[in-house]
């Protein structure tokens, strides 16, 4: 179970990363995504940053160019966060939500 500690970093790191996300990047691709959660390591060292996109890109493609953009937006969270190293940033698609919408299709298709 997560402390206190690591589940305020948790927020803070979903909070100032959707900003960044939405004010200080011109790639109209990041400008697609969605943050959906956040999950820190014990030691501060490694994130996992789960994300959803309203674009068409196929999911590798969108994971690699995202992937790619994680040390600028590493970047700018440091400058956010007060804390003395910066986690390192792995995004990772979230399919929870096309998994919701095929159980949707499928309790639909029964009625």
């Amino acid at each position: 179970m997560k402390n206190k500690k690591i589940k305020r970093i948790e927020s803070d790191i979903l909070r100032y990363l959707s900003d960044i996300i939405a004010n200080e990047t011109n790639d109209e691709l990041l400008k697609t995504l969605t943050i959906t959660a956040i999950d820190l390591s014990t030691d501060l060292s490694y994130c996992k940053v789960y994300y959803t996109s309203l674009s068409n890109l196929d999911k590798k493609t969108l994971d690699k160019e995202v992937n790619e953009a994680s040390s600028f937006l590493r970047g700018k969270l440091s400058d956010a966060l007060d804390i003395r190293h910066t986690p390192i940033l792995k995004f990772i698609y979230d399919e929870s939500l096309d998994y919701e919408k095929r159980i949707e299709e499928i309790i639909d298709s029964l009625n």
